[in-house]
């Protein structure tokens, strides 16, 4: 199991937040975060520092939604803004009903629907600012070598 830990970037002017409080909570957001520092079409990037108001469906409260990742990418039309989630892919997938319901299986189903009201909510609060929202999973970091289908 990761540890949450800091992040020491070496472009810290790139940051735009305090650059010598960045915590990584999986060496997946680490990878990204060290993509982000080293990646020269990365003009700006920050690390937990988006919150986005979502309603959850579990128990149908208002909570905060700290987005992993805003960066700011130059690219041939110009600046784009990015939001990024890292997340494992099963994440993504509703979970599959494995014939009765299993406290596992429970579980599983509530945090994917709770993922589902966050990204919603992120997709249209980037998208009323004019940027992208995106999720990232171990296939797009090259972890992981196929998509299953």
């Amino acid at each position: 199991m990761f540890h949450k830990r800091k992040y020491k970037p070496l472009y810290p002017e790139k940051y735009t937040g305090d650059p010598t409080n960045i915590i990584m909570r999986s060496s997946w957001e680490t990878q990204f975060a060290s993509w982000c520092d080293k990646n020269p079409n990365v003009v700006k990037w920050n690390s937990e520092e988006t919150v986005v108001p979502y309603r959850c469906p579990t128990d149908n409260r208002i909570h905060r939604y700290f987005i992993d990742f805003k960066i700011q990418v130059k690219g041939k039309n110009g600046l784009q803004t990015y939001l990024v989630e890292v997340k494992p892919y099963k994440q993504t997938q509703m979970p599959e009903y494995p014939g009765r319901k299993t406290k596992r299986f429970l579980t599983e189903s509530a945090l994917y629907l709770k993922n589902q009201a966050k990204w919603k909510a992120a997709t249209e609060w980037a998208k009323d600012r004019g940027y992208v929202f995106k999720i990232i999973t171990e296939y797009d970091l090259g972890i992981a070598a196929k998509k299953p289908k």
